[in-house]
């Protein structure tokens, strides 16, 4: 009979392998390894393919450092560049020395004596490098899909080709931008504005200069630029202008006309949102490029709608009627969020579902698709409290509170936007810019659990999407000798690659169609594809808060007295003939009528 082994027996000569039951099994059988095989040779395949003998496997690390640093923001020379390949020096050196040959590789002057140079990837290089990652990528995906699932048997694939419409990332400007010190710029407090500050470096080397932001909320932002435009020089060379204010801009002459500009190094205005492009528009000028849109909307928790049998509300009483069965405030869940806090924030709350309801803040003329914002004159400037849209809104908004949290009347952009992240309300008016609190938070019990609406309509409304966002203008009082860069600038940070970029870095708000509709931004959240199939059905619209001078006081005005009316402090009557009243002698006093 055989002895157990014992914990203090000697060990054997051969190793414990001896003994049944302790095999060593290996990990990786034929399959897999073949099946890794087949994944290098594909990739190599696809490196020559893409690469061609341009560049050879060797080069590679060379190719890698140098996209790796300028995705970085690292600036590179050609000797750190050698130094970081694993190549002899000198092997290196001619490596570098081929791909500048072959424009694979650019050279851009570090100083004005042009004796000192940085390395960057060209277009073409960083275009080539795309298409690469994203075939090493899905060949990648490939292997794990089929080592996840059934083994099938061994056999070489060929990469798909990369997706037809996706953005690469920017590319360095041919000539560092001649503005001494840093390009300085005045910008909204909001994610897309935080993304760039995000990518600041890479930014900063895209344009080669440092970059100065400085950062405010809305009013304080409006307040600055209204500063700034009456000193004898700018302080700053691009300013992020809300798309409602171009209107008070150009009145004033506070931002310089771009079109001469355009007409030299042209902008693809094309692929702009045509909303969000004319709104950043003033007599026939265009005055900014719009960098971000938003577009608001009705959010609702496609979850709580489907546990109750509800439909998605079409309408104001839909909303009314969905937000009571899903008020639960013991639950702490309550049927709707919105912008109640006075001022600015119920402004827009009250001009944008008055929209819906079938009418703008001013008596614009009707055409087929909506009111005619460019072509408004004289009475149809005329603010529109008294109307019967602007009645049908209160009692809306009197309703709504029924079925909001208790202090909706204190809450603003960034709380609306987190109580129905934090699963605290079952709808919420919503817009692109605090999107990312549910969409991209796989924490928040909102998360991929949201659906999208146009603004519910009034009995005398239709299907809306105010548009919203900021765009890039230029002050009038900027020194001459900054223009012909800081117009360089303009069109890099607003070009469908650098917007991409703001969108994979935390913004959810697209101002180009493209980008919109670029898969890898489709994938980051369905809000993007929402907003952009809105704009192809005819929903987005720029005369709820239509560019025209006075407007901005108008939402304040409307935000100070239907804040009046809604806590009760005012009769309905009373606080719309005083809306009324005040909104008429700002129109006048601009000179409307």
């Amino acid at each position: 009979m055989k002895k157990p082994l014992s914990a203090h027996a000697p060990p054997s000569p051969e190793g414990p392998y001896e003994h049944e039951g302790n095999f060593v099994r290996g990990t990786l059988q034929k399959q897999d390894l073949n099946r890794f095989l087949d994944f290098v040779v594909a990739l190599y395949d696809e490196g020559e393919r893409i690469f061609g003998a341009q560049i050879s496997q060797r080069d590679m690390r060379i190719v890698i450092e140098l996209v790796r640093n300028h995705l970085s923001g690292v600036l590179v020379t050609k000797s750190s560049l050698a130094a970081s390949s694993g190549l002899s020096y000198g092997t290196a050196m001619r490596a570098i020395d081929a791909m500048l040959e072959m424009k694979l590789i650019v050279a851009r002057p570090r100083t004005s004596t042009g004796l000192s140079y940085s390395l960057h990837p060209s277009g073409d290089l960083i275009s080539r490098w795309h298409a690469f990652s994203h075939r090493g990528e899905r060949l990648l995906r490939d292997v794990t899909t089929e080592a996840d699932g059934e083994r099938m048997p061994s056999r070489r694939r060929a990469a798909p080709d990369v997706a037809a419409g996706i953005i690469p990332p920017p590319v360095v400007l041919a000539s560092k931008l001649s503005l001494g010190r840093a390009l300085r710029m005045l910008v909204h407090a909001d994610t897309t504005f935080m993304a760039m500050s995000a990518l600041k470096r890479q930014l900063e080397l895209i344009l080669g200069v440092p970059i100065e932001a400085h950062a405010r909320a809305i009013d304080p932002l409006h307040a600055e630029i209204v500063a700034n435009s009456r000193r004898s020089q700018s302080r700053y060379d691009l300013i992020a202008c809300d798309l409602p204010w171009f209107g008070e801009m150009g009145y004033h002459g506070r931002l310089l006309p771009l079109d001469g500009l355009m007409a030299e190094k042209p902008v693809d205005v094309e692929d702009i949102y045509p909303d969000a492009l004319a709104s950043s528009r003033h007599g026939g000028r265009q005055l900014g490029i719009p960098m971000l849109m938003t577009g608001e909307v009705l959010a609702y928790r496609t979850d709580l709608m489907q546990e109750r049998g509800l439909e998605p509300p079409r309408t104001a009483d839909d909303v009314i009627d969905t937000a009571r069965r899903l008020h639960y405030p013991a639950r702490g869940i309550f049927g709707i969020a919105w912008n109640g806090g006075r001022g600015t924030a119920l402004g827009h709350s009250f001009i944008m579902m008055m929209g819906a309801f079938g009418r703008p803040i001013i008596d614009l003329p009707r055409t087929e698709q909506g009111f005619d914002v460019a072509g408004a004159r004289g009475e149809g400037l005329r603010p529109t409290f008294l109307s019967e849209e602007a009645r049908d809104t209160v009692d809306y908004m009197r309703a709504l509170i029924e079925v909001s949290p208790p202090n909706i009347l204190d809450i603003t952009w960034f709380e609306r936007a987190s109580i129905y992240a934090n699963g605290n309300a079952a709808l919420a008016y919503s817009h692109s810019l605090l999107a990312h609190l549910h969409e991209a938070v796989p924490q928040s019990p909102a998360y991929r659990k949201t659906g999208y609406l146009p603004h519910p309509t009034g009995r005398n409304g239709r299907p809306i999407v105010p548009v919203g966002g900021y765009a890039l203008g230029i002050p009038a009082n900027i020194a001459p000798s900054r223009i012909s860069s800081v117009w360089e600038a303009l069109r890099m940070l607003t070009s469908s690659n650098a917007v991409k970029l703001y969108l994979m870095n935390g913004s959810l708000a697209s101002s180009r169609i493209s980008v919109s509709r670029d898969p890898e931004i489709r994938s980051i959240s369905p809000f993007i594809g929402a907003i952009d199939d809105f704009n192809t059905k005819g929903y987005l619209g720029m005369w709820p808060r239509p560019p025209i001078v006075g407007v901005p006081e108008i939402i304040a005005i409307a935000g100070e007295e239907i804040h009046d009316l809604l806590s009760g402090r005012k009769p309905v009557m009373q606080a719309l003939t005083d809306a009324q009243n005040r909104a008429d002698v700002v129109m006048r006093q601009e000179g409307h009528y």
